[in-house]
C-alpha cells in the first residue's frame, strides 16, 4: 500500500459493540468521498461488522484484512484483531464485550506507536466493563498517556471553540487539592504548544476560568484564585505565554467572551464540558493533546439507550475523523517549518 498525503491512514478502535460505536463508524463512511480524504483501518472483525451493517441496513462494502499492510486505499478496511464470534446484545453492559473493546484499542494503539497508522479515532467504551488485571485504566486517555510520549490532556474542540481542563476525572471535592502551580504551568504549556503545532496559531490567547463562584470575589468566596491561580498565571504570562484570567465561569460563555480567545481552560470537568457540549450541538470532538501521536474521539458515550435502533447521530464521529486528519497535517507542516525554515520559505517564494 502506498501512503499519500491525501490518504492519511486513520486507525479506528471499535469501542463497545453493545453501544452505538459500530453504527457511527459505519455511517461515517457511507459517503464514499470520505475514502478520498483518508484510508480507514477498523480494528475489529469483518464478519461481525458485516452482520452489524446488515442489521442497520447500511449500504457499504467492507474489506477484511489480516495485516495492516494489506489495507487498500479507497476501501473500508477491517483488520481482524480476533477471529471468534462475539455475542452482541445492544444496550447491555457485558464484561466479555468489554474485553473486545480493549483488544481493539490496545492493538490500534500499538499500530499508532509503530507508525503503521497515522492517527487514531476511538469509538466510545464503557468504563466499567473494560477493567481487568491486564487493563487497569479509567479510560482511553490514561492508557495512551502511559504508552505514548508526552503528557495527555483532554482538549474539547469544535471549530474555533476549544476547551481544556486543569483537572479531568477528579471528584469535585478533590479538585482544589489538585490545583498547584506545577499542574497549572504544565497544562497551560501543553495547550499553548498544541495551539501552535496542531492548529497553526502563532501567538495563542488562552483564558483560564476561576474555581469558585465569581472567581472567588477577591477571596470572599474561596481563596484558590488569590493564592494559587493568579500568582501562577502572572508568572506564566511573564514568560511569554498569553494567558489571561482567572475569569468568573458563570457568564463567560453566555456573554460570548470565549470568542476572544483561542482556548479556554476550565478548572474541573463539568465547568468546561457542560458549556462546551451545549454550544457544540453534538459536533464536538475530544482530542488528546500533549502526546507525540494524534488521537481523537466523539464527544458522546456508548449510547446504550439507542444502540441497535439505527438512529445514532454520527456527526461527532465524523468530526473526530476530520479533526484527526487536520491535526496530523498541521503537525507535519509545523515540523517541517521548525526543521527546515529556509526550505519552507523557498517553497513560499
Amino acid at each position: 500500500m502506498t501512503k499519500r498525503p491525501e490518504n492519511i491512514i486513520i486507525g479506528i478502535s471499535i469501542g463497545d459493540l453493545n453501544g452505538v460505536g459500530s453504527e457511527v463508524i459505519l455511517k461515517s463512511f457511507e459517503d464514499t468521498r470520505m475514502l478520498e480524504l483518508c484510508t480507514p483501518v477498523i480494528f475489529a472483525n469483518v464478519k461481525i461488522l458485516s452482520f452489524l451493517k446488515k442489521s442497520l441496513n447500511l449500504n457499504i462494502n467492507l474489506h477484511g484484512i489480516d495485516k495492516i499492510e494489506q489495507a487498500l486505499t479507497g476501501k473500508i478496511n477491517v483488520l481482524n484483531v480476533w477471529k471468534e464470534g462475539v455475542n452482541i446484545e445492544y444496550g447491555k453492559v457485558d464484561e466479555n464485550v468489554g474485553k473486545y473493546a480493549v483488544k481493539s484499542f490496545v492493538e490500534a494503539t500499538k499500530a499508532l506507536k509503530e507508525g503503521t497508522i497515522d492517527a487514531l479515532v476511538t469509538a466510545p467504551i464503557n468504563k466499567s466493563n473494560i477493567q481487568s488485571e491486564e487493563f487497569l485504566f479509567p479510560g482511553h486517555t490514561d492508557y495512551l498517556d502511559q504508552e505514548l510520549e508526552g503528557d495527555a490532556l483532554m482538549f474539547m474542540i469544535q471549530d474555533n471553540l476549544r476547551v481544556g481542563l486543569l483537572t479531568d476525572h477528579v471528584p469535585l471535592n478533590d479538585v482544589a487539592k489538585h490545583l498547584t502551580e506545577e499542574l497549572i504551568r504544565k497544562k497551560i504549556k501543553t495547550i499553548n504548544q498544541s495551539l501552535i503545532q496542531d492548529f497553526g496559531i502563532t501567538r495563542p490567547r488562552i483564558a483560564v476560568l476561576g474555581l469558585n463562584p465569581h472567581s472567588g470575589d477577591n477571596g470572599v468566596i474561596g481563596d484558590e484564585e488569590e493564592k494559587v491561580l493568579k500568582p501562577a498565571l502572572k508568572k506564566i504570562f511573564e514568560e511569554g505565554i498569553l494567558v489571561f484570567g482567572p475569569y468568573s465561569a458563570d457568564g463567560f460563555f453566555g456573554s460570548n467572551q470565549y470568542e476572544k480567545y483561542d482556548a479556554v481552560i476550565a478548572t474541573y470537568h463539568d465547568q468546561g464540558l457542560i458549556p462546551f457540549k451545549t454550544l457544540s450541538f453534538g459536533k464536538g470532538v475530544n482530542y488528546t493533546a500533549g502526546l507525540n501521536k494524534v488521537r481523537t474521539s466523539p464527544d458522546h458515550g456508548t449510547g446504550f439507550d439507542i444502540a441497535g435502533k439505527g438512529i445514532a447521530d454520527h456527526h461527532s464521529f465524523l468530526e473526530a475523523i476530520y479533526a484527526a486528519i487536520d491535526i496530523f497535517k498541521s503537525r507535519n507542516e509545523h515540523r517541517e517549518i521548525v526543521e527546515n525554515p529556509l526550505k519552507v520559505k523557498e517553497k513560499q517564494l
